[in-house]
């Protein structure tokens, strides 16, 4: 069993990545759990303070978000929640009043303007200014008309969203600068995007090559921006999404397929120590881990890392990755079985005491199973009960 001890640097950096708050506001000698609600609401309130409003549930919408959605509900309705949290709640979060920025605290808007207090007191040091060309893309993207054929259009934008509650197309992140074709469908702002027509190529006196569109949004509105504005807003919106067809998409795949950008694997290993604690459970302790690179590679000189618990391991499960973040997901697949992470101190050849971290008490299946969930998106309505050993609906915190 798990027993609770200090963050190490490798715990922070790992909650940062994720957008954790690694520094819970919990009050007086709180129980386990009450640490636990508190430190969940801690995770929502810093998703307020970034993006200005509430986690939302939607397919379309980062897993994470959709994860912290599901809490949000959860706390809401209970009663003992929400006692817990009255104290901290300063925005309304529980009561559902947090919906855009105006509703946020001064701190708040003003930490999002990159606006800092100064040592003396007065707010005076704007430590973020966007640049010209930021600026020139937002505005870009903000001037719409009215679409004279929409009629033409709208009969796509439906077909599209007939696909996406299929499961003929699906979203992907978009990444930074990725191609924009004739045809190719986001989602920016909340909104779908269509890019109706491409311009002739050209080259600024100062800058990269660069083109106009025609892009269509599915309220009956277009505008004419240039590709790199397009690019710089899709970028810049952290929710944005590109729309494809779902025979596109391999999350996890036996085989590389065209159009698939590789991120690499996912692996569970089964270590070979002869630890007697290690050895006793064996079959129940597993290391889930992610590499860019060949997994063979990355184990060959287990026995001499304390990562790999100072002994070969075996290879139990892999797969591939493409089209997602692999570091984000191994964060998300540990966060899940945080509870169960394997508690053992080991000496390395220099005789320091080293604490693997990425080792859990969960029988493969499970781990199996969880993959399978976030591959489908249904990992959110999830958690592991670590008492029954297996994934149990989300009734409650």
């Amino acid at each position: 069993m798990a027993k609770s001890k200090q963050l190490t640097d490798e715990d922070i950096d790992l909650l940062e990545e994720l957008g954790v708050d690694s520094e819970p506001e919990v009050v007086g000698a709180a129980s386990p759990r009450e640490q636990r609600i508190v430190g969940g609401f801690e995770e929502i309130r810093r998703f307020v303070a970034e993006h200005g409003t509430g986690p939302q549930h939607g397919e379309h919408r980062d897993i994470f978000e959709r994860l912290y959605a599901v809490r949000l509900d959860s706390l809401r309705k209970s009663s003992e929640c929400r006692e817990i949290l009255k104290s901290i709640d300063k925005v309304g979060l529980l009561d559902g009043v947090v919906g855009a920025e105006d509703q946020l605290t001064d701190e708040d808007l003003l930490a999002a303007l990159g606006v800092r207090e100064s040592p003396g007191g007065s707010i005076t040091n704007l430590v973020h200014v966007r640049p010209h060309e930021e600026i020139k893309a937002a505005e870009e993207i903000a001037q719409r008309n009215p679409c004279k054929d929409f009629d033409k259009c709208k009969p796509l934008f439906e077909a599209v969203q007939r696909d996406l509650q299929s499961g003929a197309r699906v979203t992907i992140k978009y990444r930074d600068d990725a191609e924009v074709a004739k045809g190719d469908f986001f989602i920016l702002d909340g909104q779908k995007v269509l890019v109706a027509e491409l311009g002739d190529w050209f080259t600024p006196e100062h800058g990269r090559k660069d083109r106009r569109l025609r892009v269509i949004y599915d309220n009956g509105t277009e505008s004419e921006p240039l590709v790199r504005s397009l690019q710089r807003a899709l970028n810049k919106d952290r929710t944005s999404r590109r729309i494809i067809s779902g025979t596109q998409y391999h999350l996890f795949s036996d085989k590389e397929e065209e159009g698939d950008t590789q991120t690499g694997y996912i692996y569970v290993l089964r270590s070979r120590s002869d630890h007697p604690f290690i050895a006793e459970h064996r079959s129940v302790i597993h290391k889930i881990g992610v590499t860019g690179g060949d997994i063979d590679k990355r184990i060959a000189n287990a026995k001499k890392d304390p990562t790999y618990l100072l002994a070969d391991v075996e290879v139990v499960a892999s797969f591939k990755l493409a089209n997602v973040h692999r570091k984000a997901l191994e964060a998300l697949i540990h966060k899940f079985f945080a509870e169960v992470r394997l508690d053992l101190e080991l000496k390395d050849r220099f005789g320091m005491e080293v604490e693997p971290r990425e080792w859990f008490l969960v029988a493969l299946p499970v781990i199996e199973e969880v993959i399978d969930r976030v591959k489908d998106g249904s990992i959110c309505n999830y958690r592991y009960d670590r008492d029954e050993a297996r994934l149990t609906q989300v009734g409650g915190i």
